[in-house]
């Protein structure tokens, strides 16, 4: 039997989907793996922002076709740029035990402190907004490109400082460049930050992916994504959802923004884990129409 699991070719995408890997082999230890890895629209064009070219679902359209055709059997993305709406053809079939959610300040290589003459750069509207709160007399720009790419852009001295996701830093080795964690009351994450996702087509037997499946991250992702479509949150929305389980409750924060930005608004709901969609609706709810503080 093979097994073809679709991915970015960006390092930190293949090493995702090799993570997915060893646990498809350790549940199916005849299969052979094979990792199909294409350039996506998304990382091609680098020049412009997302919400200018089209948001992140020019992440996955071509995996998304490779799924379709049969070039793929299994697709593995970062849940958090995954768009809300999924084709109903290509269902998410298991999400991943959650790594660090949290977003992190990386300052350039031997510096210890930053140089506010020059920006801050980030890639999220979510993430500028929430930093705008923290450092009212920094500047904050958007910077595009793979992990990589974005650090060599700091250390040439273009940004004081970038803020990234912990849990791509960490996959890829790169802890070692964090300089500050921020908490999720400082900066709250992006829906589903930090879970993996695999993908696939209707009908496919998804047995393979047994030990990948993690309920209590299934469990957030429901919730945070909920809140996410509820508001109508497209890829340059600056909304923000985080979920925590404790026992069978699950806590949800959320972070609303009007869309002349002029409103913005943090609260949270706590309730069961099986209402966990539910949670994520009346908390955009609440929020948005300011009964939620």
């Amino acid at each position: 039997m093979i097994i073809r699991i679709g991915s970015r070719e960006s390092r930190l995408a293949v090493i995702q989907s090799q993570t997915v890997m060893e646990q498809i082999a350790r549940a199916e230890p005849n299969a052979e793996l094979e990792l199909v890895t294409m350039k996506t629209t998304g990382d091609k064009i680098l020049d412009k922002t997302l919400d200018k070219i089209g948001g992140k679902g020019l992440f996955v359209r071509e995996l998304d076709q490779a799924l379709r055709d049969g070039r793929a059997d299994f697709t593995v993305h970062s849940l958090k740029d995954m768009p809300i709406e999924v084709p109903e053809d290509l269902p998410l079939a298991a999400f991943s035990c959650r790594e660090d959610p949290r977003d992190v300040l990386v300052l350039p290589e031997g510096v210890t402190e930053l140089d506010h003459s020059k920006p801050i750069g980030c890639s999220s509207r979510r993430r500028q907004l929430q930093l705008m709160a923290l450092f009212p007399d920094m500047d904050i720009e958007p910077v595009r490109g793979n992990v990589q790419t974005r650090l060599a852009k700091l250390d040439a001295g273009r940004f004081s400082a970038l803020v990234l996701a912990a849990a791509g830093l960490k996959r890829l080795g790169l802890e070692n460049r964090i300089s500050r964690y921020f908490s999720t009351e400082e900066i709250l994450p992006a829906a589903g930050q930090g879970i993996l996702v695999v993908q696939t087509r209707k009908g496919m037997d998804t047995d393979c992916l047994r030990l990948i499946q993690d309920e209590c991250a299934a469990g957030c992702a429901k919730a945070e994504r909920a809140f996410v479509r509820e508001l109508n949150g497209g890829c340059s929305s600056p909304v923000a959802a985080h979920a925590v389980i404790e026992g069978n409750a699950l806590t949800l924060t959320g972070f609303y923004v009007s869309p002349d930005e002029r409103i913005q608004r943090k609260g949270s709901i706590t309730g069961s884990i099986v209402e966990a969609e539910t949670l994520g609706k009346i908390l955009a709810r609440q929020l948005k129409e300011g009964e939620c503080q």
